[in-house]
């Protein structure tokens, strides 16, 4: 009996029952009933009948049998239970509200607080220096804020920005007799090749807005940085292309946001047509005209070999794009701005270079040249060109074959060559191409800076060249927050007081005595003259920096950072190597540390996840690595004291901000996850963001209490945002 079943349940089909088409079927060719199952849809999806007629009599009384409308009957009570119960889900699962979630601390800052709303006070609030007031205090204190009283806006401002925009040039005074006493003269450089465009200049105001706010991490004046001037849209990217139209050789931004004052910056600066611009060539024409800056020796007009002057190091400044990357144009007026502040206006002292991903390996490149240019000129603006170097996973496999055995833990899953674990393959290898630089920059295309190239890639080049090799890793894993700390000078000491009160050992020089079965050997340059304690914080001094980065270098093994097991190379029968890692892949790595990532990569095996290869190799070698106390601002108003315990000082591995605690970085204008950043940076260029900001609020037509409402456009010191993800909200 229950075989002679079978086949009848699973031929059954309760929609052949319903009228459902007026075309008739065919049995399909290979339908085969006995294999399919009975509780099978396949079957009913494949099987089809004749019908004689469109169906009209396919409820006749006379064809239906006591079975079929048993049939039909329980079919219909099926569907309409399980059509209820379906909708009854939803809509208990649509009402039901989830359990509130715990709030963080930091998220409390704001209850009954305002956040901190003076970085959207505009240009109509500026003051001198002199006048300057913070609007957050900085407490030195480990409670929770009491309440900050948010700055109203004075009704009775000027129309326009009671200061006038300045020419910012912050380079050395090229044309002094001083600096021609040291170095070969610096050739101007132009945009174009006849000579016609010189490099534009930028342009800021030299003051602040009423109450902006301080930063809580990093210092301006520890760097050289400077903190008295802000900078606006139009005077920052005006000699750019921004607040003209695309007729002129601009890009037609700016033009319906408020921009008041605005054409005092083109007065001074006019229009620039960049309609025709060819940055590979102005950039390979102002090297050649300053070459002699970059030799050991200088000639004159001539040929001929003059006295010796100081060389000049060269920089790469590296930005990795990829295809399909969609260059937007407030993109574009960032990358001019990079090249002509770093490259033209320097006299050459950096080269800006695309090296761009070629995300399809099966596009042949290397093959062929016509094949390399199309895929360039198809994921590249003209412009850029000429600076532009494609590379691809595909080669990397070839240029570092395997095996790479003895992983640790490949938390990401993913390749050992692909761009995620191994971005520093490419840039090791475009280092081996270009032994002519000294440095190297690996900047990401979410990176965002308001102020002076030049001066923000300088200054901290050379802050970092002056930092002293004691406690120079024990500094370098802590936040500077000045406000707490102190000078830079206190917060030495009291690193070093904690150093030691913590029984630690701290890191002299190379730290290579750990369970291995095989390294490279360590530069005799980098064993420590004399003893730790010996030091008067002298070693290192006056030495440029192998690695800088804008995080602290910390040790992953203390935390719960989900990468910090990614290592491949080393026994894994033996205890993992000590290591250093900082978020974020943003650095500025010289041409030795480069050499040795790249032997230790082909040679040896070695390598480790992006963040944490650099601060690694350093650790291991000896390498001078420095982690730059840069400006960041937060959107609340953190207690310092309390600030110091939750970045510094985490209690648990898991409450590090490099792992679970990297909440507490949201509101932060620079981390890998940094909200404010974004939002910071869409306000400023005018923008509507969550409601707020836009010509609107600018101009005053949506008068509100907060976020600078009828104070005109934003004006922020020089700051370093990241991440902007997209910066092409509507002003409107």
């Amino acid at each position: 009996m229950r075989a002679a079943a079978l086949p009848r349940l699973q031929d059954l089909n309760p929609l052949k029952f319903l009228p459902l088409s007026k075309v008739s079927y065919a049995r399909l060719p290979g339908y085969d009933s006995s294999n399919a199952s009975p509780f099978s849809i396949q079957p009913l999806n494949k099987y089809r009948w004749r019908s004689p007629s469109p169906g009209s009599d396919r409820f006749s009384f006379l064809r239906w049998s006591p079975f079929r409308l048993a049939v039909l009957t329980i079919t219909i009570a099926l569907c309409v239970a399980l059509l209820g119960g379906g909708i009854t889900h939803h809509i208990v699962k649509k009402n039901k509200q989830p359990p509130p979630r715990e709030l963080f601390t930091w998220e409390h800052f704001d209850r009954g607080t305002p956040r901190l709303d003076s970085y959207y006070h505009g240009v109509r609030t500026l003051v001198p220096p002199s006048e300057y007031r913070p609007e957050n205090p900085l407490r030195n204190t480990t409670e929770l804020p009491a309440s900050v009283t948010p700055r109203s806006v004075d009704e009775s401002l000027p129309k326009e920005p009671p200061l006038d925009p300045v020419r910012y040039t912050p380079y050395p005074h090229f044309e002094s007799a001083e600096y021609l006493h040291d170095h070969a003269p610096v050739q101007p450089c132009y945009l174009d090749e006849e000579k016609r465009t010189p490099a534009p200049d930028t342009y800021a105001y030299p003051g602040l807005p009423s109450n902006m706010s301080q930063p809580y991490f990093g210092s301006y004046g520890e760097l050289g940085l400077a903190d008295d001037v802000c900078f606006d849209r139009y005077g920052r990217f005006g000699p750019y292309g921004y607040g003209y139209n695309m007729s002129e050789g601009g890009l037609g931004l700016g033009n319906i946001s408020e921009s008041e004052g605005s054409e005092k910056v083109f007065a001074a600066a006019g229009k620039v047509d960049y309609r025709s611009m060819d940055w590979g060539t102005a950039q390979k024409k102002c090297y050649e005209k300053n070459r002699a800056r970059f030799e050991n020796v200088t000639r004159d007009s001539s040929g001929n070999t003059t006295n010796s002057k100081k060389k000049v190091q060269r920089h790469a400044y590296v930005l990795r794009t990829w295809t399909g990357f969609f260059y937007n144009d407030h993109q574009l007026l960032s990358l001019r701005a990079m090249i002509n502040e770093l490259s033209l206006k320097s006299g050459g002292e950096y080269d800006v270079h695309f090296l761009v991903h070629v995300k399809d390996d099966s596009i042949p490149i290397w093959a062929s040249d016509e094949m390399y240019n199309k895929t360039l000129r198809d994921n590249v603006p003209r412009e850029f060109w000429n600076i532009s170097t494609l590379w691809s996973e595909g080669q990397m496999v070839n240029y570092y074959p395997q095996p790479f055995p003895d992983n640790v833990a490949n938390m990401a899953g993913s390749g050992i060559h692909g761009v995620y674990r191994s971005a520093h393959f490419p840039l090791q290898w475009f280092a081996q191409q270009h032994p002519e630089y000294d440095f190297f920059w690996n900047w990401e295309m979410d990176l965002r800076y308001t102020g002076h190239y030049y001066e923000f890639h300088s200054q901290v080049g050379r802050w970092a060249a002056q930092q002293p090799r004691k406690g120079l890793w024990e500094r370098g894993a802590r936040f500077y927050i000045p406000g707490f700390h102190g000078s830079w000078a206190d917060f030495t000491a009291r690193v070093e007081a904690e150093t030691r009160e913590s029984g630690g050992q701290p890191i002299w020089g190379p730290v290579n005595d750990f369970p291995h079965t095989g390294m490279l050997p360590s530069p005799n340059s980098t064993a420590p003259p004399h003893s730790y304690d010996d030091d008067k914080y002298e070693w290192g001094v006056g030495e440029d920096a192998d690695l800088i980065v804008f995080n602290p270098l910390f040790d992953p093994s203390a935390t719960n950072w989900v990468f910090r097991d990614d290592v491949t190379g080393y026994n894994t029968t033996l205890p993992e190597p000590p290591r250093r890692a900082a978020i974020i892949t943003v650095a500025r790595l010289s041409r030795r540390l480069l050499a040795t990532m790249h032997e230790e990569t082909w040679r040896m095996r070695h390598t480790m996840f992006p963040e944490m290869w650099p601060p690694t190799v350093c650790l291991h070698h000896g390498y001078k690595a420095v982690y730059v106390p840069h400006p960041v601002f937060f959107d609340r108003d953190w207690p310092l004291g309390y600030m110091d315990r939750v970045f510094n000082h985490p209690k648990e591995a898991w409450e590090s901000p490099f792992g679970w605690g990297e909440h507490n970085l949201l509101g932060s204008s620079f981390y890998y996850n940094s909200g404010f950043s974004g939002a910071l940076w869409r306000r400023w260029l005018g923008q509507q963001e969550n409601g707020e900001g836009g010509r609107a609020q600018e101009e005053g037509w949506a008068r509100t209490s907060r976020s600078g409402a009828g104070t005109g456009r934003m004006c922020l010191r020089g700051t370093l945002l990241h991440p902007i993800k997209h910066e092409m909200n509507s002003p409107e």
